[in-house]
């Protein structure tokens, strides 16, 4: 055991799960795996976290890696294992594993516990995640639930940073990356719904249900506030979306919303959560819409699933993703080499060379994060210059590892299993230039999320929603908010705005209607 005098876990997360380990409900007992040396930080942990509850307690167990432990009951194997020590973004799975295992009802719908009990097949789940990824927790968190909730289901959370062999071995290139039963099964962020659907467990209880009043499709600020605001007016609201948070899970630091004065990305999506909790808004989550068409006075949404809604108005949200290079290597080699997220992939490329595509403020951030991290970096920027902030590009020129081209034209990504090279044209030089690296990040912006509303409502040339000063579209009833539009800035605030504008336009056209009859 490590005997340093230096805790692992410092005061302040002490005072963090205090308030958690009162929802410990019987014993728990942490079975410690064998020690890859010595002094194992993780043993470490395992005691540190036994002394803080008399319901905690710890023995040493088999496990199949090193530098791991399970959470189990004394009568009572879960499933849940954690390889290396969970902290970091990991740290509240971890607790919510604690007090689940330990009999505490996970706070999803009964009808969904019935059907998670109810899977037949032997399910191995081993889920590959960094430290700093804020979207891995999610991925843990619903898997864990699984494990505990069907003996047939083991999930096995593995810290990348510490079992560095093991990940190079199975080409993990992006975090989360989950393996089912031997072999790569997802790669990024899913929901407890959407991993459901993945498995062929039907969780929609929705199909040919009354008329929605309002359907807002999309779950990040826009369609959060449309559906509040639509709450409140008294109308039957729904609120569809494949999760809520969207693109802003992605950010870890928000500091412009007015009243606010820092927070992070899945904090926000926390307090929206709980705002949306205290209305009768109908959360119809896992599900992607397919088609959305008029049918006589109501509009019909049809859902990847194959069911179908109906709705007598409806506010589009549905945001914006990554913007694609659409260059040749770049289908095949995504999750192999190709990354969009900075903080949660970086820490798998530690000491290798690596290519960030994108001079704006979000390339130019990435490459000063993972200067710290990497062995080298060659920026490439399309323009004559650098578009990010000139505060940023001063910050970026005091690393020596970091190199800048610009007029730089991306133009191919190679390799065997993974990537190998990066070819650029240097349209200074008009020569095309090839880079050997072991992975590539690409942050040139975001496109809007509208493929599914071709010939339905009139778009501009970037695939944006063209909205008028209420929101509203082309189409009789629907109108739309956030990212997805033609709006001329994209932010959180101005999403929220467009938000609360549409779905109160929506109402009004609803009202008219309603009375009109």
């Amino acid at each position: 055991m490590k005997d340093n005098n230096q805790p692992l876990l410092d005061e302040e997360i002490r005072l963090q799960i205090q308030p958690y380990l009162e929802y410990i409900e019987c014993d728990v007992v942490l079975g410690l795996g064998e020690s890859t040396q010595s002094n194992s930080m993780v043993a470490q942990f395992v005691m540190e976290i036994s002394e803080l509850s008399d319901k905690i307690s710890y023995k040493q167990k088999k496990l199949e890696r090193p530098d791991s432990f399970s959470i189990d009951r004394k009568d009572w194997v879960s499933g849940i294992v954690f390889s290396g020590i969970p902290l970091g973004h990991e740290f509240d799975s971890f607790v919510m594993a604690l007090i689940h295992v330990s009999g505490r009802k996970p706070k999803i719908d009964d009808k969904l516990i019935e059907k998670i009990k109810s899977i037949k097949q032997k399910l191995n789940f081993v889920t590959y995640i960094s430290l700093s990824c804020h979207n891995c927790p999610e991925v843990v968190q619903s898997l864990n639930i699984l494990s505990v909730l069907n003996d047939n289901i083991t999930h096995t959370t593995v810290e990348g940073g510490n079992f560095a062999d093991e990940v190079e071995q199975k080409q993990v290139l992006s975090v989360p990356t989950v393996w089912l039963n031997d072999k790569e099964w997802v790669v990024g962020r899913f929901s407890l719904h959407q991993i459901l659907e993945k498995l062929g467990v039907d969780n929609f209880e929705k199909v040919n249900s009354e008329p929605y009043d309002l359907m807002v499709i999309g779950g990040g600020p826009a369609g959060v506030a449309a559906a509040i605001y639509a709450a409140r007016k008294g109308i039957k609201t729904g609120l569809l979306s494949q999760n809520i948070g969207g693109q802003v899970l992605d950010t870890l630091s928000i500091e412009n919303i007015i009243g606010i004065k820092n927070t992070t990305g899945p904090q926000f999506v926390d307090n929206v959560k709980n705002h949306l909790s205290d209305y009768p808004i109908d959360m119809i989550l896992g599900q992607q819409v397919s088609k959305l068409y008029r049918d006589g006075d109501y509009l019909k949404v049809s859902l990847s699933s194959g069911a179908n809604l109906t709705a007598a108005t409806a506010v589009i949200a549905t945001g914006a993703k990554w913007r694609d290079l659409g260059i040749e290597g770049e289908t095949e080699f995504k999750n192999k080499g190709i990354s969009y997220c900075p903080h949660c992939d970086g820490p798998l490329y530690k000491n290798k060379d690596i290519v960030i595509v994108g001079g704006g403020n979000s390339g130019v951030e990435a490459a000063i994060d993972l200067a710290k991290i990497v062995k080298s970096i060659v920026l490439l920027e399309y323009a004559d210059s650098l578009k990010a902030d000139s505060v940023l590009i001063e910050r970026l020129k005091k690393f020596k590892n970091i190199r800048i081209v610009t007029r730089a034209n991306t133009q191919k990504i190679s390799g065997s299993s993974k990537v190998e090279k990066v070819s650029y044209l240097d349209m200074s030089s008009n020569k095309t230039v090839e880079l050997k690296v072991q992975g590539i990040f690409i942050l040139i912006g975001l496109f809007p999320n509208t493929k599914f509303l071709q010939n339905t409502v009139d778009l501009n040339q970037r695939g944006e929603i063209i909205v008028d000063k209420f929101g509203a579209t082309s189409m009789q009833g629907v109108y739309a908010a956030g990212d997805c539009t033609d709006s001329v800035y994209k932010q959180i605030v101005i999403s929220l705005g467009s938000g609360a504008t549409a779905a109160l336009s929506a109402y009004d056209c609803f009202i008219k209607n309603y009375l009109s009859k």
